[in-house]
């Protein structure tokens, strides 16, 4: 009898390039390549950028950015969509419509608004076509403190800000918020809101300036969970381990924050 294949989870990244191969499309792509998913692209924006900051960006048309979702999904289909750098409002508006047209396909939106050296990386007239267009296509967001206090329009701090930014966010239309704690003080929590019930994600602080590229590495590998059928829960789980693991691993590369390491768990060779 022949062996039945176990079918191959695809997620289609929506996102921007990083040419120093530390975040956007090329850690989202490490990532889901080292679970075991196939990836593909929609690029967004290409970056001038290295581990000490962002010299250039350069967006993409939408139109142009609708098509290359298009021609991914009416092929090769996709199991999961992650969303990370959008850039403007109109490359919004275009990616939610072209992810309206595929509604049963789980979406996890990463909402890039801010590099970690300080690089605005969405024009803030754009905030709220998130707010309206994305974030009710959305089965999970993942802002960081940052990114949840813009978008509920309050400082967010401490445990019990993001709590009540996660349901200020929910109210947008978001099946799920995760806000993530890796910004605070002591512990690295994370919250998920399902919009009844909290979870926290507890993990050690790990202290290192090899942690360029988690956001992206944490949507992307919560997007691979979803996309091999793991319910949220499970999935954010497993990119809370994963992520963890990545920074532990980060690479001591360049002269600003080095990458985190999605490969962490590869062979390597000498």
């Amino acid at each position: 009898m022949a062996r039945l294949e176990k079918k191959l989870a695809r997620v289609l990244i929506v996102a921007g390039s990083d040419s120093s191969g530390g975040a956007g499309i090329q850690a989202d792509l490490k990532t889901v390549s080292a679970l075991g998913v196939y990836g593909m692209t929609a690029i967004t924006a290409l970056t001038a950028q290295n581990t000490a900051g962002v010299f250039g960006v350069v967006e993409m048309d939408p139109g142009f950015v609708a098509l290359q979702m298009q021609v991914c999904l009416e092929d090769v289909g996709c199991d999961a969509i992650k969303t990370g750098m959008l850039s403007n409002a109109g490359i919004i508006a275009a990616v939610a419509d072209k992810i309206s047209e595929h509604p049963r396909v789980p979406v996890v939106v990463d909402p890039v608004m801010i590099s970690k050296s300080g690089t605005p990386l969405l024009d803030p007239q754009a905030v709220e076509a998130l707010r309206r267009k994305l974030l009710p296509l959305a089965a999970v967001i993942t802002p960081n403190l940052h990114e949840a206090g813009s978008l509920a329009g309050h400082a967010v701090r401490n445990l019990s800000e993001m709590k009540e930014a996660a349901r200020v966010i929910h109210g947008f239309g978001a099946q799920n918020v995760l806000v993530k704690g890796g910004h605070l003080e002591d512990s690295a929590v994370d919250v998920l809101f399902d919009g009844q019930e909290f979870v926290e994600y507890p993990a050690a602080r790990i202290v290192t300036r090899n942690s360029h590229g988690t956001g992206c590495i944490f949507g992307s590998a919560l997007a691979s969970g979803l996309a091999q059928g793991k319910p949220v829960r499970e999935s954010v789980a497993l990119a809370k381990e994963f992520v963890t693991a990545a920074i532990r691993g980060g690479l001591p590369l360049g002269r600003g924050h080095g990458p985190a390491n999605p490969m962490h768990s590869q062979r390597t060779f000498s």
